[in-house]
């Protein structure tokens, strides 16, 4: 089954988890037949630890330990009367370790260097906490070393953080997704591609070395295969608004579009 959206599917971020898992593995293979002889794409992963409360951290070992007193047998309470010891009860943190996935390209010639760097951005990279501050850190450390990165945004939710600011894009080119890509060797320089919620995802150019043709990633036919291999169909239900909800105008389309297909 194909979604019925004919670019991004906005219902595909209540899966997010999944979905990102699957655009790198797919990303990375589709890569990897048209890099040349001497470079490959490989899945990298950063990680760390995201409270569940209040403000990001880094990771630190946290352990707390309460004592319930002194240890000592107990029998009463016990089915058989036989003598039960009393435990040091420890509580763990609570916090759970976040995983970003992104994907590098290395020339296995000159000692696996990194050439480009592709992100698929999750929602750790958008909200504020020790996601978006690697994130941000990252995106300096790749432009200092003359690193490519191309940067893709299929996320309404949350804030922008792009290489390019916000504010920077021209009011007309400003669109529910978004692509931006910075050349190693040019890097104040962004080619930004805008990706409209009605329209189908392109084709957009991935830059490798100075002297590489850039190799073609197809995002369109990328989501498509999530769509089918993730059997989202069978557990999307359309006749939901997605979450986040579409402004008034989107709405209205989604509506009529999935009216027309029986969804609603």
């Amino acid at each position: 089954m194909r979604s019925p959206f004919p670019g991004m599917d906005p219902y595909l971020e209540q899966f997010w988890g999944d979905v990102h898992h699957r655009l790198i593995t797919y990303t990375c293979d589709a890569l990897q037949r048209h890099l040349p002889g001497d470079l490959l794409a490989r899945m990298g992963e950063r990680v760390f630890v995201e409270p569940a409360q209040g403000q990001g951290r880094n990771i630190v070992p946290d352990v707390r330990v309460v004592e319930r007193g002194q240890p000592q047998e107990r029998g009463a309470g016990t089915g058989n009367g036989v003598a039960v010891a009393e435990p040091l009860v420890i509580h763990l943190d609570e916090s759970e370790p976040v995983r970003q996935g992104f994907i590098e390209i290395i020339d296995i010639k000159s000692g696996r260097r990194v050439v480009t760097v592709i992100e698929v951005l999750s929602p750790s990279n958008k909200t504020l906490g020790p996601g978006r501050d690697l994130y941000v850190k990252k995106q300096e450390e790749l432009r200092a070393g003359g690193v490519s990165l191309v940067e893709i945004d299929l996320l309404r939710a949350g804030t922008r953080v792009l290489s390019v600011p916000f504010d920077r894009i021209p009011e007309g080119h400003r669109s529910a997704y978004a692509v931006c890509a910075r050349r190693g060797w040019k890097p104040f320089e962004i080619e930004y591609y805008r990706l409209p919620l009605r329209d189908r995802l392109p084709a957009i150019p991935i830059p490798l070395r100075r002297d590489d043709r850039d190799v073609a990633l197809d995002l369109q036919s990328l989501i498509d295969q999530c769509y089918e291999f993730g059997r989202y169909g069978d557990d999307i239900d359309y006749r939901e608004e997605p979450d986040p909800p579409l402004g008034a105008d989107d709405a209205s389309w989604a509506e009529a579009l999935l009216r027309e297909q029986n969804l609603r």
